[in-house]
């Protein structure tokens, strides 16, 4: 019996009642499928290799933002600031300044300052110590004599601890030369005018004060006045003295007759800080209520317009009278301040020295001497022999 041998193609398949399928496959098919294979496995690994990158730089920038994030809720890195600036250590100043002495707003002085966290102490002294404010009040008029009475006041102005304000006031116009004198003063000043007729006024010197009380009044200066002439002479003590008044002080003067042959004594008799009589030499004076010289007092500024802090009677204002006689200006005006001598205060304590002068040295009607102008230029020949 004769067999036939039938090479099958490799696309040959055979298929059985069962339904099950069977695949030859020739050696040069299995090639094909191992590159097959080899191919899908290195697109497997690159997609692979692809995915992991992916991964690795998601996790490097999570890692970058959590590391740049500061600790904390989204509210506290949304109120900090980030900055690189280095700054110094952190002092504890209640522990450190141990040696930091506060005492009384009165009498404030700081000894040392002790700041460890910058290497090396730092010691300041502070001289700094709460005073009143001086408003000095002085008018002044065109004469010979101006120029040198003004720089001999300001002289012992400057010398006075500040604060003080000097009120300069002129008649009818600022003059161009005592303005000039002010500013090389160096003192702090206020250069008023009173714009009154001379022929209407008998004492120059009332309207002059008057017009700085105004001043003072309207501005509302909180200080010490003291109505210092220009032609008197003072210590410094005075100034630094009448800072402690409470409301009015006063102290004698000693005054030169107006027959320049004595020297009289014109002000309080006081037992400590309590004035209890007066001095007087003049028997037309003796009518007067208080003998006090214009430049023997001093008193608190608020009492000019705040009436009700020191129980005053009436609002109306305080001024110098000019239609007093000769001599009583003085009193009428401190009438107005204060009603007997319990409320006044002797300056210094005792009356025990005189801190003032008025000399009465002024020379009337005297005219600047025709040698002081000269006309021509005068040529000084030096003789070499």
């Amino acid at each position: 019996m004769a067999s036939i041998r039938r090479t099958l193609s490799p696309s040959n398949e055979r298929h059985y009642q069962n339904g099950n399928q069977y695949s030859v496959q020739s050696p040069s098919h299995k090639l094909v499928l191992n590159g097959k294979s080899s191919l899908l496995n290195s697109r497997k690994n690159y997609i692979s290799r692809k995915k992991l990158f992916y991964r690795c730089l998601v996790f490097f920038v999570l890692g970058f933002v959590l590391g740049m994030a500061p600790f904390g809720g989204f509210d506290d890195a949304k109120n900090s600031d980030f900055s690189f600036e280095i700054k110094p250590p952190v002092v504890n100043v209640k522990e450190e300044m141990k040696d930091v002495v506060i005492p009384r707003p009165d009498n404030v002085v700081v000894n040392s300052v002790k700041l460890p966290g910058l290497g090396e102490e730092l010691h300041g002294k502070f001289d700094y110590v709460s005073r009143k404010l001086l408003i000095v009040v002085t008018p002044t008029y065109n004469r010979a004599l101006q120029a040198y009475y003004l720089l001999r006041l300001s002289d012992v102005l400057k010398l006075v601890k500040s604060p003080l304000l000097w009120v300069v006031v002129e008649m009818n116009v600022a003059s161009e030369e005592t303005a000039d004198i002010l500013r090389k003063t160096g003192v702090m000043y206020r250069h008023l005018v009173c714009s009154k007729n001379m022929t209407d006024i008998k004492d120059r010197g009332v309207h002059q004060r008057n017009v700085a009380l105004e001043h003072i009044e309207h501005h509302r200066l909180n200080g010490i006045v003291y109505f210092a002439d220009d032609d008197n002479i003072y210590s410094l003590e005075l100034f630094e003295s009448i800072r402690s008044i409470n409301r009015f002080g006063t102290w004698p003067v000693a005054m030169l007759a107006q027959s320049k042959s004595k020297a009289i004594l014109e002000g309080p008799v006081c037992n400590g800080s309590q004035v209890i009589g007066w001095h007087t030499n003049e028997k037309s004076k003796q009518l007067r209520r208080f003998h006090v010289d214009m430049s023997g007092f001093a008193f608190n500024s608020t009492i000019l317009w705040d009436p009700k802090k020191w129980h005053r009677p009436t609002s109306d204002p305080i001024r110098q009278l000019d239609n007093v006689k000769e001599g009583f200006q003085e009193t009428t005006f401190i009438e107005q301040i204060v009603e007997d001598e319990s409320q006044m205060e002797a300056v210094p304590p005792g009356c025990s020295r005189v801190l003032n002068w008025h000399l009465h040295l002024e020379a009337h009607g005297v005219v600047y001497p025709g040698g002081w102008l000269l006309q021509k230029n005068l040529d000084a020949i030096i003789s070499t022999t």
